[in-house]
């Protein structure tokens, strides 16, 4: 059997129905990590769906306790069929954001599948459902066309990203040794750089949320009658935060500034075209660092953005001077950059702007920005592989825009780390209308069972370095 015969397979479980049917009933799961109430239905996902799938196919699975009391589970399956053979290690997440049933356009509902034209609609079908989907698919593909996958390999699905993954990085570090043997690390999550364009990123921006309040009395006071003599937190706020940038969105804080880009990682951003497809908002050329291409802001920058600033009361404005002004703070950055000197650089920039008394807290614990270099050979032959597949030219990121995990795989278990995205960027991910487009999950069938037949075909760094 060839390599043909597991994408003639594969194509045959996209045109019968097989991953309508396998995801449909993953997406029928309301395993909204967000809200308490669903916590039972995180662990049926892992016990009544991803189980059985996976041990159907040769894997022993195990569900852990989050290392964080009170959080989400995990599900650890292991298929070992020789060890002198390669591990690959790869993730998905079964949880989802809310579901927000009532904003559904009309017609459409989060917890089952409605199909318009190429579009799957449905919560979690982009993030993350149909990624992990397609990712165990081809490899179940792959196990039956040639009778083993030639490769050992180490899924861990998690129930808490779209909470932030709390307890995922202790999970590594107190089970490191369940993941001893792994090589590579190839996973799927986010978007494509444009829906028809075969994506890979070697890692992730990170990501630094912070408060900036400033309480100048208690309670507001009428403008009438005091107006004109009691400061107002709000002007007050809106002066500071112009400081931070300039009116076109430039950051003004230096220590925020990354280190220049490398020539392989500006090399690799200079052959990207941003782009998410029909559905994606326009460009604003004059927004952000000037001198860099709208492709290095993204991928090659740091960037800083307001998520909410609220003074009095938006929703009910009383003509009274404010008490309280409140911004959220966003901070999405590349590797070398020190996240643990964002807010003491803030705090002596908004000193020396005579703002000493705007409070600065940070959120919750950040994610690490992470990069594997373009170079490495565990990248070069993913790329090599999925360009031989889909036949097309590769889009190269060295790191995703957005924010994964990635972290816990690079840095806590210090893996060669390559994500190979199955969405694209207008999937209305995180909001109502969430959706797939069907030729890129059937493209991403494909790519998956030729990246995992190539694992096994004995050709790869590891196989090479043994």
């Amino acid at each position: 059997m060839s390599k043909n015969d597991a994408l003639n397979s594969i194509d045959d479980y996209f045109n019968n129905g097989g991953f309508m049917d396998d995801l449909a009933r993953r997406v029928a799961f309301r395993t909204e990590s967000p809200e308490p109430d669903k916590r039972p239905e995180l662990y049926r996902y892992l016990e009544e769906e991803m189980t059985p799938y996976l041990e159907d196919f040769g894997f022993t699975c195990e569900i852990y306790e989050n290392p964080i009391e009170g959080k989400m589970p995990f599900l650890v399956a292991k298929r070992i069929e020789d060890e002198k053979l390669p591990t690959v290690m790869t993730y998905g997440h079964g949880d989802v954001v809310r579901g927000y049933d009532d904003q559904w356009r009309e017609g459409l509902t989060p917890w089952a599948i409605t199909v318009e034209g190429d579009r799957w609609y449905g919560r979690g079908t982009a993030d993350n459902k149909a990624q992990h989907t397609i990712n165990l698919a081809a490899m179940k593909h792959v196990l039956e066309t040639r009778g083993k996958l030639g490769f050992n390999a180490i899924a861990l699905i998690e129930t808490g990203e779209e909470s932030g993954s709390p307890g995922l990085k202790e999970f590594c570090k107190q089970y490191k040794d369940l993941f001893k043997d792994v090589d590579v690390f190839i996973a799927s999550d986010g978007p494509r750089l444009a829906p028809e364009k075969p994506t890979v990123f070697m890692g992730s921006r990170g990501v630094f949320n912070f408060t900036m309040t400033l309480e100048c009395r208690d309670g507001g006071h009428h403008s009438g009658n005091w107006g004109g003599l009691l400061s107002n937190p709000g002007v007050i706020m809106a002066h500071a935060l112009a400081t931070i940038t300039d009116a076109k969105g430039k950051i003004l804080v230096e220590e925020w500034r990354p280190e220049p880009m490398s020539n392989s990682v500006r090399k690799a951003i200079s052959k990207l075209k941003v782009g998410g497809g029909d559905d994606a908002p326009e460009i604003d050329p004059d927004w952000g660092e000037p001198g860099l291409t709208p492709e290095e802001k993204v991928f090659g920058s740091n960037t800083f953005e307001i998520r909410a600033f609220e003074c009095g009361n938006p929703r009910n404005p009383v003509n009274a001077i404010p008490p309280r002004a409140v911004a959220y703070g966003h901070i999405r950055y590349v590797v070398g950059t020190d996240p643990h000197n964002f807010l003491p650089a803030l705090r002596k920039h908004l000193d020396a702007h005579g703002f000493q008394d705007i409070q600065l807290e940070p959120e919750r614990d950040y994610m690490y920005a992470t990069r594997l270099d373009p170079d490495h050979p565990w990248a070069q032959w993913a790329i090599s592989s999925i360009g031989e597949t889909s036949g097309e030219e590769v889009a190269v990121l060295p790191n995703l825009g957005g924010t994964l995990p990635n972290d816990c795989f690079a840095e806590v278990l210090g893996l060669p780390t390559i994500w190979v995205p199955h969405s694209y960027a207008g999937c209305s991910q995180h909001a109502p209308n969430e959706h797939v487009l069907a030729p890129v999950c059937h493209s991403a069938l494909r790519i998956m069972t030729g990246l995992w037949w190539d694992l096994g075909d004995g050709k790869t760094p590891a196989d090479r370095a043994a």
